[in-house]
């Protein structure tokens, strides 16, 4: 799960960290009422979207008077927002974040992720904050410093004081940059994140370190603890399909092929869309129905599917463990009736029952192509979707 920015900043300064005063937006009017709130000379309009890059795509601007708050407010809100995290089609901005503008000395970048390797907590910073830290990532690896973190012991203070003094912040300001690093990874912890990023984190004329820019990302497993969190959600700002798929708690990605994919198990969905990319085809999505499904998942999943743009096929790979193959053919069956099927379908059932479910496709009188194996089913999918 992701969040806003100014949502992310709430976050931050309840764990102390300075940010810039702000007041999130819903409207031109509300825009500037907020910057008359916040006071002069200086404000940022910023455009509200789970993407980065929103300086460089024209969601970012500093505005010098109260007339050009109303302009920039109105130029943002409502446009179609395109960023290289956003794809082609953009994101539609709904919401502004208005802002004191800041006096920058210089920009850091800091974050706190899991690195799976170590199996603690990275934690980032580099000299080279800004709107160009992917091309710093790409280019010059060596100016991002790591620091891995013992979740038993904590983030400690030789840690905090080497990325500190690594990334050059100034011996005056180094006591205060170490305690937001250090709020920074509690933050990250205690909020279950999986990604706490602040970039940039600024070095103000007055020497102060302050977080001015806020992104979060949320391990879903761990939601249910943080009711406080959830309450931040923005369902415009994630796909249909995948908030229709959560409520019948089904584990759904959209993604751009053409092949909708219906498995079992997250490893076999991942194998499924490997095995469909071997053979010359495209995965239209991410779908896992896990090991309990019922009949009426099944035909959820298969709604959800065919709204899929562009859809030429679906392969339905099952392995009957938990699963009974015959509870899926029963899912299959309902599915392609409810919905009066219109493209091609694969599938391909191993286990628990499996004779009874082929059995029970057969006499079903669809036009069902059956598969033994998943070459077999993925060679025949690509086909008929071509």
């Amino acid at each position: 799960m992701k969040i806003h920015e100014y949502q992310g900043k709430e976050l931050l300064r309840k764990f102390g960290m300075p940010t810039p005063r702000g007041i999130a937006c819903f409207s031109v009017d509300e825009a500037v009422a907020a910057a008359e709130k916040l006071g002069g000379p200086v404000w940022v309009v910023k455009a509200q979207i789970h993407a980065g890059g929103r300086g460089k795509g024209g969601g970012v601007k500093v505005a010098k008077s109260i007339a050009e708050v109303r302009a920039r407010a109105s130029e943002i809100l409502g446009m179609q927002l395109v960023t290289h995290q956003t794809g082609p089609e953009g994101q539609k901005v709904r919401r502004l974040l208005v802002e004191d503008g800041a006096d920058i000395k210089k920009e850091y970048y800091v974050a706190a992720l899991t690195d799976r390797s170590t199996q603690r907590v990275a934690l980032m910073a580099s000299s080279e904050g800004g709107m160009d830290i992917e091309e710093v990532a790409h280019a010059t690896p060596e100016k991002i410093l790591k620091e891995f973190v013992d979740p038993a012991a904590g983030l400690t203070d030789a840690q905090a004081e080497r990325l500190a003094r690594g990334i050059g912040v100034p011996e005056a300001s180094l006591k205060q940059a170490k305690e937001v690093l250090g709020q920074l990874y509690t933050c990250y912890m205690d909020t279950d994140a999986s990604l706490a990023e602040i970039n940039p984190m600024i070095l103000e004329g007055n020497g102060n370190i302050k977080a001015l820019d806020a992104k979060f990302n949320f391990d879903a497993n761990a939601l249910f603890r943080h009711p406080e969190i959830v309450a931040y959600r923005d369902l415009d700002e994630e796909d249909p399909a995948e908030i229709e798929a959560s409520k019948f708690d089904l584990a759904y990605i959209q993604l751009d092929g053409n092949i909708g994919c219906l498995v079992n198990g997250a490893g076999l969905a991942m194998a499924t869309m490997d095995t469909i990319k071997l053979f010359g085809g495209e995965p239209a999505n991410f779908l896992d129905v896990g090991g309990g499904a019922t009949a009426q998942k099944v035909t959820e999943a298969f709604k959800i599917m065919i709204k899929t743009p562009g859809l030429k096929a679906i392969l339905v790979n099952i392995f009957g463990g938990i699963m009974r193959c015959d509870t899926i053919a029963e899912g299959v069956i309902t599915a392609c009736r409810a919905v009066n099927l219109g493209v091609p379908l694969v599938v391909r059932m191993k286990g628990t029952n499996e004779d009874l479910g082929k059995q029970m496709l057969a006499d079903s009188g669809l036009p069902i192509i059956a598969a033994d194996t998943m070459a077999e089913a993925a060679q025949k999918v690509v086909a008929a979707a071509k």
